[in-house]
């Protein structure tokens, strides 16, 4: 039996709870809920649904289309499109949503005051088809992560200092032109030497992820060809590939099944930021090296997919569990066991790589299986050959290149 009454075909009152104990909960919790049928007509609304979108009061809003009342905008105020608005999809495909945020927040515009509330929504599909949409207010969240990142931001540039200063030092001690020190002196230093240089890369992680977070850096969109591009970074990395035994293999990726699959080599061209692109590639392959044993292989490739361009980077390392998997692109999470104990991370590697590959409007998902590998894929929007003639000609007519 639905735990709500079937609504009439004329308007009627709202929809009340069949039982009192969850009549009682939908009216007292602080997240808004709204109610519809599978075509989005309006079946229920709670009080806390009522105040935050300015509806003026459940009757009004049942039997109505829920997008009249639950206006999503952008952070700028101006309205979201259906076809960017995930909501919209998820209402009409019947796929579930959880926390979902609109750019660095969700915004629910109000009715009556036209007043922008910060929200995360989610979407659960019932037996019968009903969608049931819960959103909470978000503003205080917001608040706090922003102290926090000005906290980190702050701190982390403060710290830099010193460190540059304490790794300067230890430079000259360990320059035979400028120091005559003994050997086991100079294994001592050349081991604070790795860790101050470890910290220092520490803080730049964290200054980089408070910098996209509040706005100070936005991506510098150019058209590139991606192939190209990709392979000259991972060239540059083709030493450190080298001392760790390891061999680099371009232009081929592991599947699913982590058996090797030969691609033939196509021109794919992205609209991207370079800078993030960089940062993106270098995070995955350092990540391939830390934890892939002598001996392995590392994976680069990239195609293009309809409207896609496809980046992969697998490696035969020591994979990662189905547990950990899960987490990997959360901030500061890194995986905890007798493989990665000893392996140096500051945990925000693979949040940088989520956070400015979702910048650019792609995705990043991840695959592995323990003691055999892993597969990092990086989805971004494609340019086909006429729009990135055109746009390199608008460059060109800008003087930018």
């Amino acid at each position: 039996m639905s735990l709500f009454s079937k609504k009439s075909p004329a308007p009627e009152p709202a929809i009340k709870a069949e039982t009192p104990l969850a009549e009682t909960a939908l009216a007292v919790i602080h997240d808004g809920v709204i109610i519809t049928d599978h075509e989005g007509t309006a079946k229920f609304i709670n009080p806390a649904a009522v105040t935050m979108t300015g509806c003026g009061s459940a009757e009004e809003f049942l039997n109505l289309d829920y997008g009249s009342v639950l206006k999503l905008v952008k952070l700028n105020g101006s309205p979201l499109e259906d076809a960017e608005n995930e909501l919209f999809r998820a209402m009409q495909s019947g796929q579930p949503l959880d926390d979902y945020r609109i750019g660095l927040s969700g915004n629910v515009l109000t009715g009556s005051t036209d007043k922008i509330i910060p929200i995360s929504l989610s979407l659960a599909i019932d037996s019968a088809r009903n969608r049931i949409i819960t959103f909470r207010n978000i503003a205080k969240d917001l608040a706090e992560e922003s102290e926090k990142s000005d906290f980190i931001s702050t701190a982390s540039h403060e710290m830099r200092t010193p460190v540059a200063t304490i790794d300067g030092y230890i430079s000259l001690a360990l320059n035979p032109q400028t120091a005559t020190i003994d050997e086991r002196a100079r294994g001592y230093l050349t081991s604070a030497q790795n860790a101050s240089k470890h910290l220092g890369h520490l803080f730049q992680n964290l200054l980089d992820v408070t910098k996209l977070d509040d706005g100070r850096i936005k991506p510098k969109f150019v058209p590139v060809e991606l192939v190209s591009l990709v392979k000259q970074i991972a060239e540059t990395y083709s030493t450190a590939i080298k001392d760790a035994h390891l061999n680099l293999i371009f232009g081929s990726q592991k599947n699913s099944s982590f058996s090797e699959v030969r691609r033939v080599e196509q021109v794919v061209y992205g609209f991207v930021d370079v800078d993030f692109i960089r940062l993106i590639i270098g995070n995955l392959v350092e990540n391939a090296v830390k934890y892939t044993p002598a001996g392995g292989s590392i994976y680069i490739n990239i195609v293009g997919s309809g409207d896609r361009a496809i980046i992969t980077i697998s490696d035969t390392g020591i994979g990662i569990s189905a547990d950990d998997l899960q987490h990997i692109f959360e901030k500061f999470y890194r995986a905890d066991n007798s493989d990665t104990r000893t392996i140096g991370g500051t945990g925000l590697g693979l949040y940088l790589v989520k956070q400015r590959t979702e910048a650019m409007n792609g995705s990043v998902s991840a695959e592995s299986i323990p003691g055999k590998g892993s597969v990092f894929t990086i989805s971004l929007p494609r340019l086909s050959s006429e729009e990135y003639e055109k746009r390199m000609i608008a460059l060109n007519n800008k003087g930018v290149l």
